[in-house]
């Protein structure tokens, strides 16, 4: 009977061992393993979504929106990546980020950059770096360009150089009129604008 007894009492204190050794070391790896899965890349669509921490942001590539600028002009925006947080779920964060826009007068901007913010309520863009922006007619390059779509004026600013058929500028800011095409152009401080014209 006291055999039995031994038995049965190392039996329970192997199993207390065992989930104590579990809890401490096993479950830990367990709860690892689901934070890594998720954040696997699930496929859609030929699109990959990557699933992030759910409480940080989700991360997408080859993102594509389509929107209305100026109420009547359609434009489609492009991404190679983009991710949207949970504290701003309407803005979305892109990188190599393109826009075109398809004007009335027939005209076709597009306007690149590095990375930048597109709103997806007010259908606002933001670029940021390595900014260019072409018509046709002009060429555009700066670090910052301003895509606000109730207003018919594009505002670019920071190290502008602006190049079309009568010469080249360079400036610290210029808002463009799409309809008019017309130029307003400005420095910070009491620098000039440097001016080159051809002939």
């Amino acid at each position: 009977m006291t055999s039995n007894r031994k038995i049965i009492q190392f039996s329970l204190i192997s199993i207390g061992v065992l989930l104590i050794l579990a809890t401490y070391f096993l479950y830990p790896k367990i709860e690892k393993n689901k934070l890594l899965e998720e954040k696997k890349i699930v496929k859609k669509d030929k699109d990959e979504i990557v699933i992030a921490d759910k409480n940080e942001a989700n991360i997408f590539e080859h993102v594509e929106y389509k929107g209305i600028y100026n109420i009547d002009t359609p434009f489609v925006i492009n991404s190679d990546k983009a991710n949207i947080t949970k504290e701003e779920p309407d803005i979305v964060y892109m990188t190599n980020m393109s826009v075109i826009l398809h004007l009335n007068d027939g005209r076709t901007v597009t306007i690149t950059s590095d990375r930048g913010k597109y709103n997806k309520v007010t259908y606002d863009c933001y670029f940021e770096n390595n900014v260019r922006a072409a018509d046709g007619e002009s060429l555009i390059l700066a670090e910052n360009l301003d895509l606000l779509s109730n207003k018919n004026t594009v505002s670019v600013y920071n190290d502008v150089v602006l190049t079309g058929n009568k010469g080249s500028l360079q400036a610290d800011k210029i808002n463009y009129d799409l309809s008019t095409r017309k130029f307003n152009i400005s420095m910070f401080g009491d620098k000039k604008v440097k001016i080159k014209l051809i002939r």
